[in-house]
């Protein structure tokens, strides 16, 4: 048991697939439910400081570099420019905006992506790993109940 766990643990750490693939692998196995939500939570959020942090160090470190730099430069810029013209239009909504991002389990979307964004875009690390943590809670909630059949049961009630 311990084995599947583990390994419910290291999918949810993966980029694309994290918990949205964590998840159901665990209910196909008939893992107990909470703990294996909880351990998909933890095993998601993981990368999500080490992500924030070196998102934008790296390209900071590598703007001046000869062949790359120029691209990362591009980034940095781009990263501001977005920053400023979202918090104009939103302010704090910018946060509720990730929440979303990453907590509606689609591809492309998720924990890592959505803290790559907030890292270029330069928010408050506090606030994006919180509203990041609330996405992975919220994503979470939405495949277990996929994953449990809960939205195939609307269609009994449907004409």
């Amino acid at each position: 048991m311990l084995k599947k766990y583990l390994i419910v643990f290291l999918i949810s750490m993966v980029p694309l697939i994290e918990l949205r693939g964590a998840i159901p692998y665990a209910v196909g196995f008939s893992l107990p439910l909470v703990p294996s939500y909880i351990v998909a939570v933890i095993g998601n959020m993981i990368p999500v400081p080490f992500i924030f942090f070196f998102g934008r160090k790296i390209l900071e470190w590598g703007k001046d570099l000869k062949y790359v730099g120029g691209f990362f430069r591009w980034c940095l810029e781009k990263g501001d420019k977005a920053r400023i013209k979202l918090e104009s239009k939103s302010g704090h909504g910018l946060y509720i905006a990730l929440l979303l991002f990453v907590g509606i389990p689609l591809p492309g979307t998720g924990a890592w992506t959505g803290t790559l964004a907030a890292s270029l875009l330069n928010m408050d690390f506090k606030k994006s790993v919180l509203f990041v943590m609330l996405g992975v809670v919220l994503a979470g909630v939405i495949m277990l109940a996929a994953s449990l059949g809960v939205f195939g049961a609307f269609r009994l009630f449907t004409p």
